[in-house]
């Protein structure tokens, strides 16, 4: 496996589990943000740029999510 590879596997290993605890709190929310950053960056360097450009997207939407959370 190579080590763009892995990294791809990480990044969505991440978003999974993030994804998975987000109502245990908004810092899971966050973390789910930053793991889709990395999906984003995995897509672009991978030379799938919609998948980047998605993922991207899905990011803003966490990060306002997160925003949003009661603190």
């Amino acid at each position: 496996m190579d080590g763009l590879t892995l990294f791809g596997l990480v990044a969505v290993t991440l978003m999974l589990v993030f994804y998975a605890l987000e109502n245990r709190g908004r810092w899971y929310v966050f973390g789910f943000a930053c793991a889709c950053v990395l999906g984003s960056a995995y897509g672009f360097m991978q030379g799938a740029w919609p998948f980047g450009l998605v993922e991207g997207v899905w990011s803003l939407v966490a990060l306002n999510r997160w925003r949003l959370a009661p603190k």
